[in-house]
């Protein structure tokens, strides 16, 4: 039996982090291992417990949830952190997804949606919720592919890679990429190298979103 993936919450309101703990303690593949009110403290809290993913509010006293996503990246590579907010404002946006976050969600996104999202990120998957997708896209230098090739900036992709770049654009993880389109996990990965490289994208966030804006026009 695959073990509960190990989840720290981050907000600096006790009432919400204990909503959510709440919440979430419904979900029967996720455990709730720790928490903290604002971004220092929950390094520590990370450290102590090596958590599958951090579930982080943006806005928050001190070191708030950008800054917090960019720490991570310095002290613990790999590890996801999924941002929670009730602001849709594109500065907040753009910076959570330039600093490294793996994902963006509203505050008011359903237990069933947080959860699956959770799953995802921890998968490497990245989830931005759609009602601030077009806010993500900005008017940011990562946010479009126009103009690197022609009037297709995709046309220097394979067939096999242009087909991994569409389900690299919907967020899917190598491991659910592999299993549509009937591949091995490391041929998909090497896919995903290939468009990192021809389409000059610094990482795979900024490839998604590249992609999902390319691809939807």
């Amino acid at each position: 039996m695959t073990p509960p993936l190990r989840i720290v919450l981050v907000d600096d309101q006790e009432l919400l982090r204990r909503g959510l703990a709440m919440l979430l303690s419904t979900v029967e593949d996720i455990d709730i291992v720790g928490a903290a009110a604002d971004g220092l403290e929950a390094l520590a809290v990370i450290g102590k417990h090596g958590p599958d993913v951090v579930l982080a509010d943006v806005r928050m006293p001190g070191m708030d949830g950008i800054e917090l996503v960019a720490r991570c990246r310095i002290d613990h590579p790999g590890l996801p952190v999924l941002l929670l907010t009730t602001f849709d404002d594109e500065a907040v946006v753009q910076g959570s997804l330039a600093a490294g976050a793996a994902g963006f969600l509203l505050k008011d996104t359903s237990t069933d949606a947080l959860a699956e999202a959770i799953r995802s990120v921890a998968g490497g998957g990245m989830v931005i919720d759609p009602r601030v997708t077009r806010i993500a896209m900005g008017r940011s230098a990562e946010g479009t592919l126009a103009g690197r090739s022609g009037d297709d900036p995709l046309a220097v992709l394979t067939r096999a890679e242009r087909l991994v770049a569409e389900q690299v654009a919907e967020g899917r993880t190598n491991t659910e990429i592999a299993e549509s389109l009937v591949l091995a996990e490391g041929t998909v990965k090497n896919h995903v190298s290939a468009l990192l490289r021809k389409l000059g994208a610094r990482d795979r966030t900024g490839l998604a979103l590249a992609l999902y804006k390319t691809l939807n026009g």
